[in-house]
């Protein structure tokens, strides 16, 4: 009885070291630095995977829950309402204007921004919180599947990530290979009027209109989101004038076209409104609107 009093202990006390042992070469593992390029090629370092994201951006928001990293999400801002589950996400402000307290009570790991959405100030102003910041955003439609992948390697969540990139990469190359032999549409794709403003050749919605098959008029200017005259206009002459913006805004903005008879868009009836939001949020949704785009574009194809 002795002996066995006395080994017994011995052997939880042998049971419990090896236990400490195995949380001692946990415990690095689970919290080590985590460092990883953005979309923008810049470098973040963090002390360990993120579980507490804010998203400053709708296109940002929709592609951390794309990504798998969505029940990570702790902020975001107005318009994110892509998928339906980001719509319970609290709101701390917009694209311009964030509230910076809110933010600091919330203790984020990572506020994700879009660098040529978001106010820079605003930007600034969260660096300077030592807050650490990674750009989302993407140049072309083609650039959405990495930016999935660099964003599953930051929410830990890669076979998330990587399937809805397949996913994407696949339902693109069908829509190219669709609309690459057909007729050349060029198009002015107004985004706002009074100044009239428009997208040029850098912008993500120049490379949707190329993917169906169309021409940008205004593909030669490199400012995002370019003002134009009427003038400018006319001397292009697009054979269709697209108006992304809600159904009665586009539709008065197309209305003022119709004093320009001469205009080959209005000529042929080809001025058309297009009310998707998800065209310009620039998350994985712009795929399925691009493909009501494309529609649009071969509807002008066969007048």
């Amino acid at each position: 009885m002795k002996a066995t009093a006395i080994r017994a202990p011995r052997r939880a006390a042998r049971y419990g070291a090896a236990l400490t042992l195995l949380g001692l070469l946990w415990l690095p593992i689970a919290g080590r630095a985590l460092t990883l390029l953005d979309d923008a090629g810049q470098t973040v370092t963090l002390p360990r995977t993120p579980t507490r994201i804010v998203s400053l951006a709708p296109g940002a928001t929709e592609m951390l829950f794309a990504a798998g990293a969505g029940s990570h999400v702790i902020a975001t801002v107005q318009y994110s309402d892509e998928p339906q589950a980001a719509r319970a996400v609290p709101r701390i402000g917009d694209s311009n204007a964030v509230d910076l307290e809110r933010l600091l009570t919330l203790h984020p790991d990572v506020v994700v921004f879009w660098p040529a959405g978001n106010s820079a100030a605003q930007v600034e102003k969260i660096r300077a919180l030592h807050i650490p910041l990674y750009r989302q955003q993407i140049n072309a439609l083609a650039d959405i599947a990495p930016s999935l992948r660099r964003l599953g390697a930051l929410a830990d969540s890669r076979v998330t990530a990587d399937a809805a990139a397949r996913a994407i990469e696949s339902e693109l190359e069908m829509l190219r290979a669709r609309f690459a032999a057909r007729r050349r549409v060029r198009v002015l794709l107004q985004v706002w009027d009074h100044p009239i403003y428009t997208i040029g050749g850098t912008q993500p919605l120049s490379d949707a209109l190329q993917i169906c098959g169309a021409e940008n008029v205004f593909a030669d200017l490199r400012e995002a989101g370019p003002a134009v005259t009427v003038e400018a206009v006319v001397a292009r002459n697009p054979d269709a004038i697209i108006a992304a913006a809600a159904s009665d805004t586009a539709r008065a903005w197309l209305a003022e076209w119709r004093r320009f008879p001469s205009l080959r868009a209005v000529a042929t009836e080809s001025l058309l409104p297009l009310a998707d939001p998800r065209l310009t949020r620039l998350g994985p949704s712009v795929l399925p609107a691009t493909q009501e785009l494309c529609a649009l574009i071969e509807q002008v194809r066969s007048r």
